[in-house]
């Protein structure tokens, strides 16, 4: 696929991935996640990323756009489960994803997310989108390859020259762990940030200010790419409500549903959202 003329409503960038989970494989990647929920939500959306031959482009929803930096591999991961949690392995990486990848137009975009996983998106894109909202996920740049691919926590190396740029952080406790300090400046560098608890919630920051974030009920199957449904929920529902209160709720609610089923199944289109959010709100008395 190629960029056309349109200017999406929204633009991720990052590695879509293969993940080798419980000896079979499927889509992954904070970028699919987001282009996934994005396109969900009825938005129209571009991807840059990178990916080779045997990745399923056709498993995105239709009418995303994808502008695919070619690369003899795709990045590839392989997930375990233990009694610490989540861990991962790389296996593959494909090429790296720069500022000259991204179309001139796709500049113009309202939204836009940064979200890589292996170190591939260049720093440089936060500056690239001088009109629009910016989200930055920056897993991808909190992490080293380690003996055998596995990965490992690393420091985000000069973070300032992305927050400036940002509307939205959104990051993970677990990221956050290893950097307590620098988690709580980061937070305080960007208008928006929230920090996602699993079945606690989240903690969102308006200004630096921390709120809690009620967590939605949920019967969980599979916490992959929660996060990242999260964060381009807020990203999007901000735009929509103008309210950073109700994009965090919305996005509680939408990150909740993802986890109720494999991969990218249980991520919500907009009525389901709807309907979710108004029981969400039922509940609280609100």
């Amino acid at each position: 696929m190629s960029a056309g003329e349109r200017v999406p409503d929204l633009v991720a960038v990052g590695h879509v991935t293969v993940d080798r989970v419980g000896g079979g494989e499927r889509p992954g990647g904070a970028a699919y996640y987001a282009a996934v929920t994005a396109a969900r939500l009825g938005l129209r959306v571009g991807l840059v990323t990178s990916f080779a031959g045997d990745f399923r482009a056709d498993l995105l929803p239709a009418g995303v756009e994808v502008v695919n930096v070619p690369s003899a591999l795709t990045t590839t991961f392989q997930v375990t489960q233990g009694p610490a949690g989540r861990a991962l392995r790389l296996i593959a990486r494909a090429a790296d994803l720069e500022a000259a990848h991204l179309p001139v137009g796709w500049r113009r975009a309202p939204l836009a997310i940064l979200c890589p996983v292996a170190n591939e998106v260049d720093p440089a894109l936060a500056a690239d989108f001088p009109e629009g909202a910016l989200a930055i996920v920056p897993q991808g740049w909190m992490r080293k390859r380690g003996p055998e691919g596995v990965i490992e926590p690393e420091a985000w190396d000069e973070p300032e020259g992305v927050l400036v740029h940002a509307q939205w952080l959104v990051v993970s406790e677990e990221d956050t762990a290893p950097f307590p300090e620098a988690a709580r400046d980061w937070v305080e560098r960007v208008p928006l940030a929230a920090v996602t608890r699993g079945r606690r919630g989240a903690t969102l920051f308006v200004n630096g200010e921390p709120y809690h974030v009620q967590p939605d009920l949920a019967a969980e199957v599979d916490e992959t790419g929660a996060g990242d449904v999260f964060a381009t929920t807020a990203l999007v529902e901000y735009q929509h409500r103008s309210d950073p209160w109700e994009a965090a709720a919305a996005a509680a609610c939408a990150g909740a549903a993802s986890v109720e089923a494999p991969g990218a199944e249980g991520v919500l289109d907009r009525p389901a959202l709807e309907r979710r959010l108004a029981e969400y709100r039922r509940r609280r008395g609100g």
